[in-house]
C-alpha cells in the first residue's frame, strides 16, 4: 500500500471536520410548485416565503426538487438528486459505476463502454465523446427548485503531488419564489498520473436558469469546459508491469518509458442551450393533494402566529387583535380549502436553441522516428519548437420550433402529439494543404429535418412514447430516426411488476469528421454508406425481489469503426498508422442482462451480470462477460451514522480490446494480427467505507486491491497500465441558508 501523503492527511481532517460541524437536516422531498411531497425527520415543510423563516432563531426551511429536460422539446423529467449515498464512493471514477467502461489508466482519460447496447452515440464532434465522464449534456443536467438557497461541495483525493488526483466540485441553486431558479455548478478535476506523460486537466463551468409559469415555461444553459490531456501512447513494453522479473532494470511506476512525451490534445468548448414554450389553455379547480393540504395548513398557522407576536409587540388591545386576524382570516380562506386552481395546458409553441461552438488542437514537440508510417505536409508550427500542432474547429447552430397538442386535458385526449421542423448550420476548419504545404480548410453543412411525437405519460398502467425524424434537405438528406419506448406495469402480489420495450430503426449518414480527417500524420477522404441500425429491447422488471432482467437483439449493416495497426519490435512502436474503416456487412449484438440484489438483515449484496455475442468480433470485439458485484454491510451506528462497509469487485472475460490512438483521441481496433493483445479475465476489487451523516456524505476506499495484493498491473485498454492499489478519500456536504 502506498503511504499516506499529506493530501490525503488533509482529506482525513476535512471528514472529521463535516461529521463533527455539520448538524442540519436532510431535505423534504418537494414538487416542482414547491409543495412538500415527502418530509425529511423534522417535518419541517415551510413553504417559499413563508415569513416565520425570515424570524431570527427559525429553521431554514428544506426542500428539493430536481428534473432534468428533455433535450428536444424541454419536457420536464422528474430526476433523483446526485445527494445519494449509495455508490458515492464509485461517482468518482470515469470508469463508471459499475466498472463498465475501458480507458487509458489515469482518471479523466478517454473511455469506451465495453456494453455495446450502452454506448452513446457518437457526436458530430467525435473527439469530445470519449469526454462523457467530464461533459454534461444540456438533457443529463440537473435542474433544482429549493425552498432554501442551496450550496453542494464535493471534494475527493488520492496521492501526492507528484502522481495523486484531486477533485474539486462547488454547485450553487437559488430560487426567487416558486417560479424562478438559478444556479451554476463549478467543477474542476485534476489527475497527475501514476505514469509518466499521461496527466489531466479539466475545468467546466456551468449557469442554469429555469422559469416554471403556468403559460410560459423556460430553461437556460450555459456551459464553458477546458479539457487538457497528456499522451504518452502507452508504456513502451508491457512486461515492465506484466513481468517485472524479466528486466534487469528496477523501474518505479514514473520511470517506465512510454512511446511519446511532450504530446497534448486540448478541448475548449461552449454551450448555449435555451428551450422555452407558451401554453395556451384554462383554468379548472381540483382538489389538493395531501402535502398540498398540509402546506397550505401550515402557512395559515405561520401566519396566524406571526400576527398575534406583531400585535402584542405594538401593545396593541387584545380585542383590536382579535378582529384583526379574524378579518384576514375571512379575506385568505378559499371557498373551499381543500380545492385549488389548475392550469390546464392545450397546446403549446415550443422553440429549442442549441449552440455549440468547439476547438481541438493537437500538440506535440517531439516525435519518435518513424512512429507514423507517413507525413502529408510540412510547416504549419504556430510555437517554436512544435513538431506537430493540428488545430480543428467546429461551430454548431440548431434551432427547433414545434407544436404540441398536450396529453390529458380532456378525458379524450389519451395522448399528446407533437410535430417539429429542425434546421442545423454546422461549419467546420480543419488542416488541410495549399502546394504541399499546411493551410486551413473550411467547411460548410445545412440540414433541415422534420418530425413527428406521440406520447403517453400520465396513468399508472401503460405509458409510451413514439418519435420518428426524418431530413428532407441537406448533406443529411434522407437519414431517419425512428424510436419506440413503453412500458406496461401491472400489480403482482403487493407489488408492481414492470414490462418495458424499447425498439428503433435508424438510418444514420456518417459525421464529418467520419468521412474526413487531417492531420500532418493521418488523412483520409473516405466516402462511406449510411449506417444502418435496428435494435429490439425489453426488460423485466420486479422491486419486489429486486430483479430485473434485460433482453437485446441489434443488427447494424455498414458499422463504422476506427482502425488502428503498428509494427512492434524491439521495445518500439512503428510505422503507426489509423483509419476510418466501414464492414460492408451484416454484425448482430446479441445481450442479455440480469440484475439480481439481494438483503438480510444489515447484509447487501447486488449482482450486475452481462452477457454479450458479436457475430463478428475481428470488427466489434466484445467480451462475452462482463460481471459487477457488490458485496457490503448497511447499518447505523449511534442512530445517526449511516454506514456502507463492503467490497465490490469488476469482472470480464478476456478479447482483443480496442486499442487507443492519441492522435485521433478514438479507440481503434487492433488491425495488427501479429501483435494483438487480448484484454481481461482479472478481478478489479474496491473495498470502502461509504458514509452519510445528516448533510454530508463521505467515503475511504482503498482502489484495485487485487493488483496490489498480486503484485502486477492491470490493463484495460492495450499498453496503458491502470493504477495499482490506491487509498482515496472523498467528501461531499450540503449548505443551506
Amino acid at each position: 500500500m502506498r503511504r499516506l501523503s499529506a493530501g490525503v492527511w488533509t482529506s482525513a481532517a476535512m471528514l472529521f471536520f463535516v461529521t463533527t460541524t455539520s448538524m442540519a437536516q436532510g431535505f423534504n422531498q418537494i414538487d416542482a410548485d414547491g409543495n412538500v411531497t415527502q418530509q425529511n425527520d423534522n417535518r419541517n415543510f415551510n413553504p417559499h416565503n413563508n415569513d416565520s423563516t425570515k424570524s431570527s432563531g427559525k429553521e431554514v426551511p428544506q426542500g428539493l426538487y430536481v428534473w432534468t429536460v428533455d433535450g428536444r422539446f424541454g419536457d420536464i423529467r422528474p430526476a433523483e438528486p446526485d445527494t445519494l449515498q449509495h455508490l458515492y464512493m464509485k461517482s468518482i471514477f470515469n470508469t463508471g459505476l459499475h466498472g463498465e467502461y475501458n480507458s487509458t489508466g489515469n482518471n479523466y482519460t478517454p473511455r469506451q463502454n465495453r456494453i455495446f447496447i450502452d454506448r452513446d452515440e457518437s457526436d458530430e464532434f467525435i473527439f469530445t465523446t470519449p469526454y462523457s465522464y467530464i461533459l454534461t449534456k444540456p438533457d443529463e443536467f440537473h435542474f433544482t427548485n429549493t425552498l432554501s438557497p442551496l450550496t453542494n461541495l464535493t471534494y475527493d483525493n488520492c496521492g501526492d503531488k507528484q502522481n495523486g488526483e484531486d477533485h474539486l466540485e462547488a454547485k450553487f441553486a437559488v430560487n426567487a419564489g416558486k417560479r424562478i431558479g438559478a444556479g451554476f455548478d463549478l467543477d474542476y478535476s485534476y489527475a497527475r498520473g501514476y505514469f509518466s506523460n499521461q496527466s489531466t486537466s479539466h475545468f467546466g463551468a456551468t449557469l442554469f436558469a429555469s422559469y416554471l409559469g403556468d403559460q410560459y415555461k423556460a430553461h437556460l444553459l450555459f456551459s464553458n469546459y477546458h479539457q487538457k490531456a497528456a499522451e504518452n501512447g502507452g508504456i513502451t513494453n508491457d512486461n515492465y508491469v506484466t513481468h517485472p522479473e524479466a528486466s534487469t532494470e528496477n523501474y518505479t511506476e514514473s520511470e517506465i518509458p512510454t512511446v511519446l512525451s511532450r504530446n497534448w490534445n486540448r478541448n475548449d468548448n461552449q454551450h448555449l442551450f435555451f428551450t422555452h414554450r407558451y401554453c395556451l389553455g384554462f383554468y379548472r379547480k381540483v382538489e389538493m393533494t395531501e402535502a398540498e393540504k398540509k402546506a397550505r395548513q401550515f402557512a395559515a398557522e405561520s401566519k396566524k402566529e406571526n400576527a398575534k407576536k406583531k400585535k402584542k409587540d405594538e401593545n396593541t388591545m387584545e380585542m383590536a387583535d382579535s378582529l384583526s386576524m379574524a378579518t384576514a382570516e375571512a379575506e385568505d380562506e378559499p371557498e373551499d380549502p381543500n380545492m385549488k386552481e389548475e392550469f390546464v395546458p392545450v397546446t403549446s409553441l415550443i422553440h429549442t436553441l442549441e449552440l455549440n461552438n468547439f476547438k481541438r488542437i493537437y500538440q506535440a514537440y517531439s516525435v519518435p522516428s518513424n512512429y507514423y508510417a507517413e507525413q502529408f505536409y510540412e510547416g504549419g508550427y504556430e510555437i517554436r519548437g512544435d513538431t506537430l500542432y493540428d488545430r480543428t474547429r467546429y461551430l454548431e447552430l440548431k434551432n427547433t420550433i414545434a407544436l404540441a397538442l398536450l396529453e390529458g386535458f380532456n378525458k379524450y385526449a389519451r395522448a399528446g402529439i407533437k410535430a417539429f421542423v429542425s434546421h442545423e448550420l454546422r461549419k467546420f476548419q480543419i488542416p488541410d494543404t495549399l502546394d504541399g504545404y499546411y493551410s486551413q480548410g473550411r467547411y460548410n453543412e445545412n440540414d433541415i429535418s422534420i418530425g413527428g411525437q406521440l406520447t403517453k405519460t400520465e396513468g399508472k398502467t401503460l405509458h409510451y412514447d413514439i418519435l420518428g425524424e426524418t431530413w428532407i434537405a441537406g448533406k443529411d438528406i434522407g437519414q431517419l430516426k425512428l424510436d419506440f419506448n413503453g412500458d406496461i406495469n401491472l400489480p403482482l402480489l403487493g407489488d408492481t411488476v414492470q414490462l418495458a420495450a424499447k425498439a428503433y430503426f435508424y438510418r444514420l449518414t456518417p459525421t464529418f469528421f467520419h468521412e474526413k480527417f487531417h492531420s500532418k500524420y493521418i488523412w483520409w477522404d473516405a466516402d462511406l454508406s449510411k449506417e444502418t441500425r435496428t435494435r429490439i429491447e425489453g426488460m423485466l422488471s420486479y422491486p419486489k425481489t429486486k430483479t430485473s432482467l434485460r433482453v437485446a437483439i441489434e443488427e447494424v449493416q455498414n458499422y463504422t469503426y476506427f482502425g488502428m495497426s503498428y509494427d512492434y519490435s524491439d521495445n518500439a512502436r512503428t510505422n503507426m498508422t489509423a483509419s476510418i474503416m466501414q464492414h460492408g456487412g451484416n454484425i448482430n449484438i446479441m445481450t442479455a442482462q440480469l440484475c439480481q440484489n439481494f438483503r438480510y438483515g444489515v447484509l447487501n449484496w447486488e449482482n450486475m451480470v452481462t452477457w454479450q455475442n458479436s457475430s463478428n468480433k475481428d470488427v466489434l470485439p466484445l467480451p462475452s462477460l462482463n460481471i459487477w458485484t457488490n458485496l457490503f454491510l448497511k447499518f447505523k451506528i449511534a442512530r445517526v451514522l449511516n454506514t456502507e462497509i463492503g467490497a465490490d469487485m469488476t469482472y470480464f472475460t478476456k478479447y482483443y480490446a480496442p486499442d487507443y490512438c492519441p492522435l485521433l483521441g478514438q479507440f481503434a481496433v487492433q488491425q495488427n494480427a501479429d501483435s494483438r493483445i487480448e484484454l481481461g479475465g482479472f478481478p478489479f476489487i474496491n473495498v470502502y467505507a461509504n458514509m452519510h451523516l445528516k448533510r454530508a456524505r463521505f467515503f475511504i476506499m482503498m482502489s484495485n486491491v487485487a493488483a496490489g495484493a498480486a503484485n502486477r498491473m492491470t490493463f484495460l485498454t492495450p499498453h496503458y497500465p491502470t493504477n495499482s492499489s490506491v487509498l482515496r478519500l472523498g467528501v461531499s456536504w450540503n449548505f443551506t441558508n
